[in-house]
């Protein structure tokens, strides 16, 4: 089982699920391009990080591939890409679909690119710096983990995340590679599509793009959930992919 983190996100944040699921599978926990402990290209592109995800994963056997968010589409472009390799897709709170230009999003990158690092001595600080443009407490403690003491950096902190990078191509993130994919076929493979009730990242207007790219898919809509599903419901989500997995 190969699991994708979202926007901001690092593989990390998959660890108790993934623990979980360890009992009875092979789990890889990705830091997708741009993220975490991996490289930076110059661009983000949704099928050059789909390749770059396949190329850590051994190609021994097929696998369950798992993405959340931003990480859902690059699992979706993957299984488009490399349909052999991924024996069934989950792809959590996210469409096939172009969102519009970022959401909530710029006001995130606004606010990590703008705080003064200078004032930073312990993570507190950074907290209370941050706690002004997030206030909610959940969102403003995801946000900083990318956050990491640093030796090397001017004021002893540095951002693990590409903020300038990310930022600068969050309308390609924002979008979907429907050119890129033009000459691709469908995925044929179960998939298992997941949606926050209180998310408008999966509604009915995007089934018609899911149907095109993932005949074989099942939506289900976890109630009284927003984005965060595998935070907001671990119990809960754990136990539908292990139904989806026939566990």
């Amino acid at each position: 089982m190969v699991f994708l983190h979202g926007l901001f996100g690092q593989g990390k944040n998959w660890t108790g699920v993934a623990k979980r699921l360890a009992v009875r599978h092979r789990v890889l926990l990705v830091d997708l391009p741009h993220h975490g402990r991996s490289d930076w290209p110059e661009r983000f592109d949704f099928a050059r990080s789909a390749e770059l995800v396949a190329e850590t994963i051994p190609d021994d056997e097929p696998f369950t591939l798992v993405g959340h968010s931003l990480g859902g589409k690059v699992a979706m472009v993957l299984a488009l890409l490399h349909p052999a390799r991924v024996e069934r897709l989950c792809v959590a709170d996210i469409s096939p679909v172009a969102y519009p230009e970022g959401r909530e999003f710029p006001g995130y990158f606004a606010a990590l690119r703008g705080m003064d690092l200078s004032q930073v001595v312990h993570r507190s600080d950074a907290d209370r710096l941050l706690e002004p443009a997030v206030p909610d407490t959940t969102i403003r403690s995801f946000l900083l983990q990318n956050l990491r003491r640093d030796p090397h950096a001017q004021h002893g902190w540095s951002w693990q995340v590409d903020l300038d990078g990310l930022a600068r191509d969050l309308p390609v993130i924002s979008g979907w590679p429907e050119q890129e994919l033009a000459h691709t076929a469908p995925y044929d493979g179960p998939v298992l599509w997941l949606a926050g009730s209180r998310s408008a990242y999966v509604q009915p207007a995007y089934d018609a793009a899911m149907d095109r790219w993932f005949p074989r898919n099942r939506k289900v809509t976890l109630k009284d959930t927003g984005h965060w599903l595998h935070s907001e419901r671990p119990d809960l989500f754990l136990e539908i992919i292990q139904r989806f997995l026939g566990d």
